[in-house]
């Protein structure tokens, strides 16, 4: 599968944070002493369990912008699924640059492709049916863009990205406004009509209300069962269907038999295991 990746400056910005992290004033102490300038190794990066690759050309970015002459031969793309031992590049050039990048490659390249194999998990659970896997805003502060991308590259599709590419109407907005009729009402005399305005509603008698007011969207929250059917039946394909809430790979599939069109969680950014990988020298 192909998946276009962030853009390059947002890359870049991560991992010059990262090298600035981890250098600080002194640099690499370590491996400056050991080894000089002109000391080459080969090394191999390698999936150390089975799992779904993202971040690959990410992480190892970092020996770019560490100014090291480093070759990397990248044997495996973003989105595929790998057995464990699988190699999946080889590093050849500065041992410097190797060593002192190492642990920033590893840790993007860990947690994200932790993010596509926790997000192929729920996406495989739910076998043909046609409902689609989304993330939610629940990522680590500074590295939305990255997680989001890994859960592309895991078959899953991307919620909103911020507070300003749609609405999203949640229940403590609503609570403050007195209704979900009002707060939707107020919501769309505010923004143009080509912004999606999603409503989070937590009780059936909602329902009719945000439809009513130009919902793009209807997120049904925690809903389960028979309840969570009903509210499909309730909107009557007059908005999409969103279920949230307490979804795992074991009752996916069941809340998709529901007839929702999307599945949204933020365990598969926030809680994801890291995928062991490791470089080989």
């Amino acid at each position: 599968m192909t998946v276009s990746p962030p853009p390059a400056h947002a890359i870049d910005a991560v991992l010059r944070r990262s090298i600035e992290e981890d250098l600080g004033d002194a640099g690499d102490l370590t491996t400056t002493a050991i080894f000089d300038a002109h000391h080459s190794s080969r090394g191999e990066i390698v999936a150390r369990a089975e799992g779904t690759i993202a971040g690959l050309s990410i992480g190892t970015r970092v020996f770019d912008l560490l100014d090291g002459d480093v070759s990397v031969t990248r044997h495996v793309a973003d989105g595929d699924t790998v057995a464990s031992g699988t190699v999946l590049a080889t590093l050849e050039g500065s041992t410097r640059a190797i060593l002192t990048g190492e642990r920033i490659c590893l840790n993007l390249l860990g947690h994200l492709s932790g993010i596509a194999t926790a997000t192929r998990s729920v996406v495989d659970a739910l076998g043909d049916a046609h409902t689609r896997v989304a993330d939610t805003r629940k990522t680590t502060p500074g590295l939305r863009s990255l997680e989001k991308y890994a859960v592309r590259c895991g078959g899953g599709i991307n919620h909103r990205f911020g507070l300003y590419d749609a609405v999203m109407i949640k229940d403590n907005h609503t609570a403050a406004a007195g209704s979900v009729a009002a707060a939707v009402d107020a919501v769309r005399r505010h923004v143009g009509h080509t912004v999606s305005v999603v409503v989070e509603v937590d009780r059936l008698d909602q329902i009719e209300a945000a439809v009513v007011g130009g919902a793009d969207v209807i997120l049904l929250d925690n809903l389960r069962g028979d309840e969570l059917r009903e509210a499909v039946v309730l909107v009557a394909g007059r908005a999409r269907t969103e279920a949230s809430g307490g979804v795992t790979p074991a009752n996916v599939a069941a809340i998709a038999h529901s007839g929702v069109d999307v599945i949204s969680l933020g365990w598969i950014t926030h809680s994801a295991p890291r995928l062991d990988v490791a470089l080989d020298l």
